[in-house]
């Protein structure tokens, strides 16, 4: 069972290889720091951080991110090494477009999980304000043993006071140094959005290309996140940490046909404070909750607050069902003290009164359960009137594909803050589901798993089904992002070497919608794989040249996804390792993926691949509970999105989708 920390509580750690993962609502720098049995870190050599990520027993990431994932390896760890201490900054050379304290961002989450991903124990570091910098947890070695200690100690002075503190002489001079390295880094990672532009202009303005961080999905993403985190980042949230989740696309339709550079960057947005919500609406009854409202969050526009809200209720549920289960575990816990401490005295057990004791702590058990349930009913009736009215007010990339919405769609002129992947949902509350929101652009890839043979209800699915539903659930997203993007900017490619999705391909090969039609074959697979590279590498010379308009004359300047089928047949060593290389640099200026495969029949490329399915995000062709939020780490069902049986919406919104690009390349 995971331990859910709070500050100073410690918990014992029963392996030596782990990995730490952060989840954060902005981009942050992780390091982690050596230090004796007296707290001391001896010289700079005892940090690993983004300039110097590599430390014997620790490996901490390259860049700032909004996800990341440590390795420790405590056995690898010399005598001298007492404690390792996980530490997080928000980057100071970002040229004023993040966040400066940690007070203004959704609280960062840590969890120490085995190698497997099985989580030991978590913290979630609340009661941050001013400070830049963090000692989130140290890992520590005890009577030859090792723990886990939550920590949350912040530093207003970042790192510098940070390794002050530690009582390491050259603090200013590292702190520096991270600062160039994670300066170095934000070159290639997400930038804060900038100022609206006025109403109808669909321009961007131009700004350094971004790499994906690890969600996570995030939501993305999370929400996310997407959640992720999404994502994950939930998020975000992603609005609130997931999961976050953003890469950019041309300057508009228009841009490139006038000789205006081309930017790659993520359609930024207002740094300043928001204006407030509309007032909620006074309560229904005096002493009743107040009646819900949608759009009752903060924000820019009504997208915006609806992007809000659903995150604010997507934390609401996660943490109200934390505090459900957290009393379960007491009253567990407490039943069984009590039910030892009659049995343990020899006079209970003679008569009636040892059956008296055990009635007695059955009793309070259930009494404890039962007000634990009433009060998760109450806060999840109130999420369930709230999802009532959100639902229906939803944007075409919020909404189910039953919404009412999509009846009346139309073109966008404008790239949404994000698209709906499917629902999120928990065991507890099975009455409500929570939409899975990544941001907009893309950030990483997805991976539709097709090797699933199982669903959580029980039921079972052969494989031959389970491909079908895959590329069912493929076409759905990529449908969805056709149609959410204006006119000429988006652009999907399909590789399907063998033809086997042809069925589920129909709405997109049948309404025109695609850049060619599915490539198949060892010769397709090569020829758009080339195409896509050169692509990429095309861009990412104009960017570092300084020259992003010198592009060739009719350069194809809109966001190109690519639909990989039944992955890796008709992949020689080539292919994959040009896949690979679209996996990473892709996303950055641009070209995204969609995978559809089995991971075990890849098996045989061995871990030259785990790279591959790591950097893409996870989603599944049946409900599924493999994502984690951001804030107290519950595994989630994801729920894919489904076009109701016999709707016709599909095809209809892809018709239009088709006929827009038509006028538009006029």
């Amino acid at each position: 069972m995971t331990a859910e920390l709070v500050r100073g509580q410690n918990h014992p750690l029963s392996q030596s290889r782990l990995e730490i993962r952060i989840s954060a609502g902005t981009p942050v720098a992780a390091a982690a720091a050596l230090s004796d049995e007296n707290g001391r870190i001896h010289g700079t050599e005892w940090v690993a951080h983004p300039g110097a990520p590599v430390q014997p027993g620790l490996e901490v990431s390259r860049q700032a991110a909004a996800d990341h994932r440590l390795a420790v390896d405590l056995d690898a760890m010399t005598e001298a090494v007492h404690r390792v201490s996980v530490l997080l900054a928000l980057p100071a050379a970002n040229g004023g477009a993040g966040p400066a304290r940690f007070g203004a961002v959704a609280a960062p989450f840590v969890a120490v999980t085995g190698l497997d991903g099985t989580e030991v124990a978590s913290y979630t570091i609340t009661g941050l304000d001013l400070e830049s910098a963090v000692v989130a947890l140290e890992l520590y070695r005890r009577q030859g043993a090792w723990k886990v200690r939550a920590v949350g100690q912040g530093y207003a002075g970042g790192l510098a006071e940070l390794f002050a503190d530690q009582g390491l002489s050259e603090a200013a001079q590292l702190a520096a140094g991270i600062d160039e390295a994670v300066a170095r880094g934000l070159a290639r990672s997400v930038q804060a959005p900038p100022p609206r532009t006025s109403e109808g202009d669909r321009s961007r303005q131009a700004a350094a290309p971004a790499v994906g961080p690890d969600q996570g999905a995030a939501p993305q993403g999370a929400p996310g996140p997407v959640p992720p985190a999404y994502g994950g980042q939930p998020a975000g949230g992603q609005g609130q940490g997931g999961p976050q989740p953003a890469y950019g696309g041309a300057t508009g339709p228009h841009a490139s046909a006038g000789g205006g550079p081309v930017d790659y960057s993520h359609p930024r947005r207002q740094t300043s404070a928001p204006p407030p919500p509309p007032p909620a609406a006074p309560p229904a009854q005096p002493g009743q909750p107040t009646r819900p409202v949608a759009g009752d969050a903060t924000g820019w526009s009504m997208e915006e607050r609806l992007y809000n809200q659903v995150w604010g209720m997507f934390e609401d549920l996660a943490r109200t069902a934390a505090a459900y289960r957290s009393a379960v575990d007491f009253a567990e816990s407490r039943m069984d003290k009590e039910l030892e401490q009659a049995l343990s005295d020899p006079r209970s057990r003679i008569g009636g009164q040892g059956d008296a004791a055990r009635e007695a702590a059955r009793a309070r058990y259930t009494q404890l359960v039962d007000q634990a349930r009433a009060s998760l009913d109450r806060d999840v009736a109130q999420l369930v009137a709230e999802s009532e009215v959100v639902e229906p007010a939803l944007p075409p990339a919020f909404a189910r594909w039953d919404n009412p919405c999509w009846h009346a769609y139309r073109v966008p002129m404008e790239i949404p803050m994000a698209l709906r992947l499917g629902d999120l949902r928990l065991p507890e509350a099975e009455s409500i589901r929570i939409p899975m929101l990544l941001r907009l652009p893309l950030e990483r890839g997805l991976w539709i798993d097709s090797g699933r043979t199982d669903s959580l209800d029980g039921s079972f699915t052969d494989s031959h089904d389970m491909r079908r539903l895959a590329m069912d659930t493929a076409v759905a997203h990529a449908a969805r992002l056709l149609a959410v993007y204006p006119a000429g900017e988006f652009t999907v490619h399909v590789v399907d070497p063998a033809g086997s999705g042809a069925q589920a391909l129909a709405p997109l090969t049948q309404t025109g919608v695609l850049a060619g039609p599915p490539a198949q074959g060892a010769a397709g697979v090569t020829e758009v794989l080339a195409r896509l590279t050169q692509r990429v590498d095309l861009v990412q010379m104009a960017l570092r040249g300084g020259a992003p308009d010198a592009l060739p004359p009719g350069f194809d300047t809109s966001q190109q996804l690519l639909i990989v089928n039944d992955f890796p047949h008709g992949f020689d060593d080539r292919a994959v390792n040009q896949l690979r290389y679209l996996v990473d640099e892709g996303p950055s200026v641009g070209v995204h993926l969609m995978m559809v495969a089995d991971r075990e029949e890849s098996a045989g490329y061995g871990p030259l691949l785990d790279p591959l399915w790591r950097a893409l995000l996870r989603l599944t062709p049946v409900p599924d509970d493999h994502l984690a939020d951001p804030w107290v780490g519950h595994a989630w069902t994801y729920e894919p999105p489904a076009v109701p049986h016999g709707s016709e919406v599909l095809r209809t919104v892809l018709t239009q989708v088709a006929e827009a690009r038509r006028t538009w390349n006029r």
